[in-house]
């Protein structure tokens, strides 16, 4: 039903996939010029135009996904998208303030030097360029659906990659089950469960990983037959697939526990041990792992976390 769009996005990830049905749109795309040309030619190539738009589905609230659901609200399309995802997408500059201001103290409490923290959040600054704010016309929950081109599309609410994350499920004309997933499961690469704060100051900090294994764990038990991803190919053995990315954060895991059992280590040490030379510009992405697995083994009682000098060190438990 869904046919793919490859649009460009200034980030390492490379070009992200829309998907086009009908005058539904899934992920448009960043907000720069050479992303909405793109749009414009596969829109043209198909016999639309902005205009002819009609709905714009976002499974998530990261700019290379949201940037363009503006410009085409502008030409008349609603906006749908979980509540979560419609909030943070109102207004993604006073989402990133308070991520860059949870994350100084955080990556300071363990282990990073704070002029290195201030550095390594206000790097993301630059994403605002091509994330302008949009408002949503209709949000979706768990379990609510949406009609897109004759089909009843379900919106889920999945964990791991994003706050607010959400994938889109339907069956083909055949009876084939499919699922548009965003950054959930990609082909070629191993999501990184970015970190994230808590959705309300003060909250607790969502354990990202261990959430992301159980949900990717209860897709997998589902056997559908078609995902198609944010990035890369569309993957046509999902739960395949699945049990590729879980065997990989099983193996960083248990490489993460070995670290530890040198002796009190912090997560910033885990991360210099997991990743050696890597440039300050992937220090988030790095210590999103590094914490991740962490968060992982505590979960499990594996290692025990404690102060030492205003500092969390990590140890194996007793």
């Amino acid at each position: 039903m869904f046919r793919r769009l490859s649009i460009p996005t200034p980030f390492q990830v490379g070009p992200v996939n829309a998907y086009l049905a009908g005058r539904t749109l899934v992920d448009p795309g960043p907000g720069s010029e050479e992303a909405w040309a793109a749009l414009l030619d596969g829109l043209e190539a198909r016999g639309l135009g902005p205009t002819d738009i009609e709905r714009v589905l976002i499974t998530h609230p990261h700019p290379d996904h949201f940037g363009l659901a503006s410009r085409l609200r502008e030409a008349g399309a609603r906006v749908v998208a979980s509540p979560t995802t419609a909030e943070i997408v109102a207004d993604f500059e006073t989402r990133l303030d308070y991520e860059q201001s949870y994350f100084v103290s955080f990556f300071e409490r363990h282990g990073m030097a704070r002029s290195t923290a201030e550095t390594v959040t206000d790097l993301p600054e630059s994403f605002l360029r091509v994330a302008p704010g949009v408002e949503t016309d209709r949000t979706l929950g768990d379990g609510e659906t949406v009609e897109v081109a004759g089909t009843d599309v379900t919106a889920e609410a999945v964990q791991g990659h994003a706050p607010g994350e959400t994938i889109f499920t339907y069956q083909t004309d055949d009876g084939e089950d499919h699922a548009v997933v965003g950054d959930h499961v990609l082909s070629e690469i191993t999501p990184n469960p970015l970190l994230q704060p808590p959705l309300e100051e003060g909250g607790e900090r969502p354990r990202v990983l261990p959430a992301f294994n159980r949900s990717l764990a209860d897709l997998r038990e589902r056997d559908f037959d078609r995902f198609l991803p944010g990035h890369r190919e569309e993957i046509d053995r999902p739960s395949e697939r699945i049990g590729e990315v879980l065997e990989s954060h099983e193996e960083r895991t248990r490489n993460v526990k070995e670290i530890v059992a040198g002796g009190p280590t912090t997560a910033v040490e885990v991360m210099n041990e997991l990743f050696a030379d890597l440039p300050a510009t992937e220090y988030f992405s790095g210590m999103s792992e590094a914490v991740g697995h962490l968060d992982v083994l505590d979960e499990r009682g594996e290692v025990d976390a404690r102060e030492q000098g205003g500092v969390v060190v990590w140890e194996v438990a007793e």
